[in-house]
């Protein structure tokens, strides 16, 4: 750990806080977190330098310290850390990710975990065949989301078999998930997609089936 930085982060991001912004924050994570009142831009800029000058294998142990302070801006900061230094990352430290995953989790760290986590694999598909299973309904949002913008890289098949997989579950954010990562795919595939959710109307819930679809009904 670089001496002081949970320090520099805090003193940062004290200077742009605004107690004003804080209560509409947490009504918008639905009260599940405290924040300080650092809106993205101020956040992004006012820690950049010190993100800049971090390295390696300290990247993860930063990260983690960042999650473990209690206002969300340090776990916002630290995505901020590892979407900038993602290819510094490698296959074996995707399990580290997944820890992340799975603490004070919700749709703003998981669903930027996913991409960091994509961008990581880069196309490969390490650990998400035992994420889907995961008893843990985030790491199965993982799973599906982990090929968003792959375009021509998507492994076709897989995306289908997740979302097939999945498709049985009431959850709200694995409904949502599944329709995301087809309508993503759609963009690069729509045939394919429309034959795909058309054919499987009945295994697909209504709002993954309308999220798919949203874009090649129009």
């Amino acid at each position: 750990m670089k001496p002081d930085f949970l320090t520099d982060v805090a003193i940062a991001l004290a200077a742009e806080a605004d107690s004003e912004r804080a209560p509409a924050m947490r009504a918008y994570m639905r009260d599940q977190f405290d924040f300080m009142g650092v809106g993205t831009p101020q956040r992004r800029a006012t820690c950049r330098t010190l993100l800049k000058g971090l390295r390696g294998e300290t990247l993860l142990e930063h990260a983690r310290a960042l999650w473990e302070l209690p206002q969300r801006e340090y776990q916002y900061v630290a995505l901020d850390l590892l979407a900038m230094h993602w290819k510094e990352l490698d296959i074996e430290d995707i399990p580290a990710l997944m820890e992340l995953v799975q603490d004070k989790s919700w749709w703003d760290t998981v669903d930027s975990l996913a991409g960091i986590i994509g961008d990581v694999l880069r196309h490969r598909h390490d650990y998400m065949d035992d994420a889907l299973k995961h008893r843990n309904f985030w790491m199965r949002r993982i799973a599906l989301l982990h090929q968003l913008g792959w375009r021509g890289k998507t492994d076709q098949q897989r995306l289908f078999d997740y979302s097939l997989a999945l498709a049985h579950e009431k959850e709200f954010f694995i409904q949502k998930a599944i329709g995301w990562a087809l309508r993503d795919y759609a963009r690069h595939a729509p045939n394919e997609v429309r034959l795909f959710t058309h054919k499987q109307k009945e295994r697909l819930a209504p709002l993954s089936f309308r999220e798919a679809n949203k874009h090649l009904n129009a």
